[in-house]
């Protein structure tokens, strides 16, 4: 088992790391909580594998468990999901002195997330992510919303957990694009703050991985937990986790969520950026061909068709925007990441075209 402090003053919570942790999920919960009734958010697919053995765990500490479900998928993350999540906590009678779990992949953690933090103007919640995107990212930090028709997680707040239980054995059941998905992530980790973990990934295979699942975890956490700590609303130095995000939200947006999953979308990013940054002169050369090389070992793409003219369109509603000016995430080598400021007429001659070496 591996333990992680978040120190956030009053906010402060624990992520813990270790195999057949959900089953001793109700323990660990009902250690932070007195009370009897606890919402658990999922999505149907998680629910239909995982949902019975969460509940048992649960009522086991004498919780009353009411299972809260929507349909699975990004296009999920929306108003209308929320709205509903809402009506159901309504009718479970859920009140301010009872916890919510977010049990799922990232799609669920930033949706149930957003309901805990908004229901009756906030209710604790916990989170118990279930994908490799999830484990290693989007379950740290407090980042909850929901996508906007003009663009992804436009609508959202900043809300901590009371703690994060990750369980590496629910990776199990990933089917393996979903694996590549969250190993687009955990690259990303590599590329900014951790070479060591980049050496790791490039020494072992899809099958080898597993027995180091905890490792691979507990650095990405140690990583983000760092930097949430020192840049808690992500105006600063935390803005280095959005290396790839700038081109890989507008992928996703461009396709309409329908081609590529979020982590194919930022691996496909980092690669397109880091060969125009390279070009430049502004990242170590030789370092585009290693990355390229990693993500075409773990089966993730290095472009898309799209051009800089399509993209830019929903760029231009990217959050990182102020104003006409934004900031771009690059890297100086594998390891090292850095702050690029610049006037927003300049974003095309940094979306490398398909093909360009």
């Amino acid at each position: 088992m591996k333990h992680i402090h978040v120190e956030l003053g009053k906010d402060s919570y624990d992520i813990h790391v270790g195999n057949g942790l959900l089953d001793r999920a109700g323990d660990y919960i009902r250690s932070l909580t007195h009370t009897r009734n606890i919402a658990v958010i999922s999505d149907s697919h998680v629910d239909g594998l995982y949902g019975q053995r969460l509940e048992d765990s649960l009522a086991a500490a004498n919780f009353t468990v009411h299972r809260i479900v929507f349909p699975a998928g990004e296009k999920n993350k929306s108003a209308a999901s929320l709205l509903d999540l809402y009506r159901q906590l309504s009718e479970a009678g859920i009140t301010r002195m009872d916890y919510v779990v977010a049990f799922g992949g990232g799609v669920t953690g930033d949706l149930g997330g957003f309901a805990a933090a908004t229901f009756l103007r906030g209710l604790p919640f916990v989170q118990i992510p279930t994908s490799i995107l999830a484990q290693v990212d989007s379950s740290v930090g407090g980042k909850v919303g929901i996508d906007l028709p003009s663009g992804k997680n436009q609508a959202g707040s900043f809300c901590q957990p009371q703690g994060v239980l990750i369980d590496p054995q629910l990776l199990r059941t990933l089917p393996p694009r979903y694996v590549h998905d969250g190993l687009g992530e955990v690259i990303k980790y590599g590329c900014i703050t951790d070479l060591q973990l980049f050496e790791l990934l490039e020494a072992v295979d899809e099958e080898s991985i597993f027995s180091h699942w905890e490792e691979i975890i507990e650095r990405c956490c140690s990583c983000k937990a760092r930097l949430v700590e020192r840049d808690v609303l992500d105006l600063g130095e935390r803005m280095v986790l959005n290396f790839g995000h700038t081109i890989g939200h507008a992928i996703e947006r461009y396709y309409d969520y329908g081609v590529y999953t979020h982590g194919e979308a930022v691996a496909a990013g980092m690669s397109m950026l880091t060969g125009m940054t390279e070009e430049m002169g502004l990242t170590q050369a030789g370092t585009t061909a290693r990355l390229r090389h990693l993500l075409q070992r773990y089966g993730l793409p290095q472009d898309v068709d799209a051009t800089a003219a399509e993209l830019l369109p929903f760029i231009s509603n990217d959050k990182k925007m102020r104003g006409q000016h934004m900031t771009l995430v690059i890297l100086k080598e594998i390891g090292k990441a850095r702050l690029l400021p610049l006037d927003a007429s300049e974003l095309p001659k940094f979306i490398r075209k398909k093909g360009a070496k």
